[in-house]
């Protein structure tokens, strides 16, 4: 695959011309690693993004300095050929949240941050293209962020269940209850009474006189249709349940990420205030030490210094 083609793959790069995919292309630098070698550690200054040509590259969180030696690294994501890691570092100075070592033999394109900024500087239409996505992912954010991420998926999803499906549920909700098993001993003993000899009595020719005698035929099929009924339906409601599971989670993830925002958002609310009022408090400190020295100087005023000499 060409470079300007995996380029193409990235959201980032998207939105770019041919032509500035294949001059970001030619800025693209090769980089092997063997098995077992970092490509970047966890707080290292990030000046560039990645792209995996071949081979695969492991992003992981290490333990701490002060944890075990047998404390597990947190794996986070395994990029393939195709897959990129590192983004955002084109953009900002921040170190780096994650390591990434090479599992196997990988050549990895680098696009440093001063190749993607003079490339930029010559082309208007890229620059473009590029504000228009990060503006995309912030209007995203914005969505997620002014929505209410905590909702009912349970009941959006029984509000607009249909009748085949009620039905499903109600047959899996009753096939697992003790109604069902006390309603299937009782047709069972019932059905046997109504067919048994001393009830129903024989025909002329001796034959036992009930309408589905012993050993039950009609009841063995009855009993074969309804558990083969009960089969698809069972399944059906089951796999509503993984559906509604599967809505939870991702309701539970949103809620967990829109608070996580909003504790971030909130740390630096009380940083700045913090710093804020330290500044202040030291503002005050300066100006008291200030009044506190002038109350102790006093004013020369003429006329009022005695001669020493008198």
């Amino acid at each position: 695959m060409q470079h300007a083609d995996l380029l193409a793959q990235i959201p980032l790069f998207e939105g770019l011309s041919d032509e500035d995919r294949a001059a970001l292309a030619q800025r693209l630098s090769e980089k092997t690693y063997k098995a077992g070698d970092t490509v970047f550690a966890k707080g290292d200054v990030g000046q560039s993004m990645y792209i995996v040509l071949s081979g695969t590259a492991q992003i992981y969180l290490p333990p701490p300095e002060d944890a075990d030696k047998d404390t597990p690294r947190v794996v986070l994501k395994d990029v393939r050929s195709g897959e990129y890691f590192g983004e955002l570092s084109l953009f900002d100075d921040k170190p780096r949240s994650a390591s990434v070592e090479a599992t196997v033999d990988t050549v990895l394109l680098e696009l440093t941050r001063d190749d993607l900024g003079e490339h930029l500087s010559r082309s208007k239409d890229a620059t473009l293209a590029i504000l228009s996505e990060m503006a995309e992912r912030l209007r995203e954010t914005n969505a997620l962020l002014s929505q209410r991420a905590a909702k009912n998926v349970l009941e959006e999803i029984d509000e607009n269940l249909t009748w085949g499906q009620r039905l499903a549920d109600k047959v899996a909700e009753l096939n697992g209850s003790w109604a069902f098993i006390l309603v299937l001993l009782g047709m069972t003993v019932g059905w046997a009474l109504i067919n048994a000899p001393f009830i129903a009595g024989k025909t002329p020719d001796g034959q036992p006189a009930g309408f589905d005698p012993y050993p039950f035929v009609f009841f063995n099929l009855l009993l074969a249709i309804i558990v083969s009924l009960q089969g698809p339906l069972i399944v059906m409601s089951q796999n509503r349940q993984t559906m509604k599971d599967r809505k939870q989670a991702e309701t539970d993830f949103r809620v967990n990420l829109k608070n996580e925002v909003g504790i971030e958002s909130l740390q630096r609310e009380l940083a700045a205030f913090r710093a804020e009022t330290v500044r202040r408090l030291e503002t005050m400190e300066r100006t008291s030490r200030m009044d506190r020295v002038r109350s102790e100087i006093q004013p020369k005023t003429p006329g009022k210094q005695g001669n020493p000499l008198a």
